[in-house]
């Protein structure tokens, strides 16, 4: 019996970016399916039984939401696939053209693209409102048309006909920050860690002010691993008061990320307050919990459920240097109450916020598809 082939298409994202390649891809190709993905690469090779299409790595964003773009439409249709599944907002046009082409498409909306536009630095300030809307009528254009829309977030998923749209969301894949050389969480150095995208946004600045406002007596470092967007921002804080005990480690690999939270006693995610956040799930938050480390979030409705519900860690102003300083001191000189936080973490992720139940609202929607 022919396999069904499904083709996941990106110009953004790395090709084994988490959720594409290790979430959807793998557990598709675990399902029976036979699964390509395109995406700017450096080689077309096979891996984890998943085929890497390469197209040219783009050098500049322009490049990349133009000839990236084409070059991608025309290496998926050399694939011949029954299901294309395309991932950012830039290939709403190429998902438009494989559906009338007859093709079943899939659109897998990561963010809540109107909202996040709003505080994109590189658009000019007084464009923003109209390219926001702009974006929203081409999704819903989309939406009418294709034969599916995963939506990461319950709120992105409002935005789309409830009838072709489930939520898939990016939790944690089951023992995925498991360690066999896990040190004691007492016996840890204090260190605080934050993973991710690096941006003002996000909170660097107010991460790398606070160590400054910490007692010299705590030892405390603040380790950051991630990219910093813009590049240019880098230079800038490192000028900033609390640099000198901060460790920028740069993108690390999952493995690295995995041995990283082991050796830490908190995990930040200080997000600003903006219209894109509210209603977020933030990835990290998840991650921080599922490695058995205690949390300090920005204090969102939604995220104050989780945090409270799970009792995980505590909430903070992401604005109030003075109170995120305060709440890192008392989560390390508290380590008993800091370590059942982490272990509270943990179980909720076990119970509640597991890739488990996803995979397996993405293998329906894909059924659903197939036939």
């Amino acid at each position: 019996m022919e396999r069904t082939t499904v083709v996941h298409l990106t110009s953004v994202h790395d090709p084994f970016d988490v959720r594409i390649f290790h979430k959807e891809a793998k557990t598709l190709s675990k399902s029976g399916y036979d699964v390509v993905l395109v995406a700017p690469h450096g080689r077309d090779e096979m891996l984890d039984g998943i085929r890497v299409r390469m197209v040219p790595k783009p050098l500049r964003r322009l490049g990349r939401m133009t000839r990236t773009v084409w070059q991608i439409y025309r290496a998926s249709l050399g694939v011949d696939g029954h299901i294309y599944h395309f991932h950012d907002p830039e290939l709403i046009p190429i998902g438009i053209l494989l559906r009338l082409s007859g093709r079943k498409v899939i659109y897998d909306v990561h963010e809540d693209v109107p909202r996040q536009i709003l505080s994109k630095y590189w658009i000019p300030s007084w464009m923003r409102a109209q390219v926001a809307k702009v974006a929203e009528i081409c999704e819903r254009a989309g939406a009418l048309i294709f034969n599916g829309v995963v939506a990461a977030t319950p709120a992105i998923a409002r935005r789309f006909p409830a009838v072709k749209t489930v939520t898939v969301q990016n939790f944690p894949l089951p023992d995925e920050f498991a360690s066999a050389t896990t040190p004691p969480y007492r016996g840890r150095p204090p260190a605080i860690a934050y993973i991710g995208g690096i941006s003002a946004i996000r909170g660097v600045e107010e991460m790398v002010r606070v160590m400054s406002l910490l007692p010299a007596t705590l030892g405390a470092r603040l380790v950051l691993a991630g990219k910093f967007d813009p590049v240019g921002l880098e230079h800038q804080v490192s000028q900033m008061p609390g640099w000198e005990r901060v460790e920028f480690v740069g993108w690390q690999p999952r493995k690295e990320i995995t041995r990283l939270l082991a050796q830490v006693r908190l995990g930040l995610v200080l997000l600003h307050p903006v219209p894109e956040y509210f209603e977020s799930f933030p990835t990290k938050l998840f991650e921080y919990m599922s490695s058995g480390i205690p949390v300090l979030a920005s204090d969102f409705p939604l995220w104050r459920e989780i945090v409270e519900e799970a009792h995980c860690g505590l909430l903070v102003d992401p604005s109030d240097t003075k109170a995120i300083a305060e709440a890192i001191q008392w989560i390390l000189e508290h380590p008993r109450e800091a370590e059942e936080m982490g272990k509270s973490g943990h179980e909720a992720v076990r119970r509640k916020y597991s890739w488990v139940t996803e995979a397996q609202k993405l293998k329906n929607i894909y059924y659903a598809c197939a036939h």
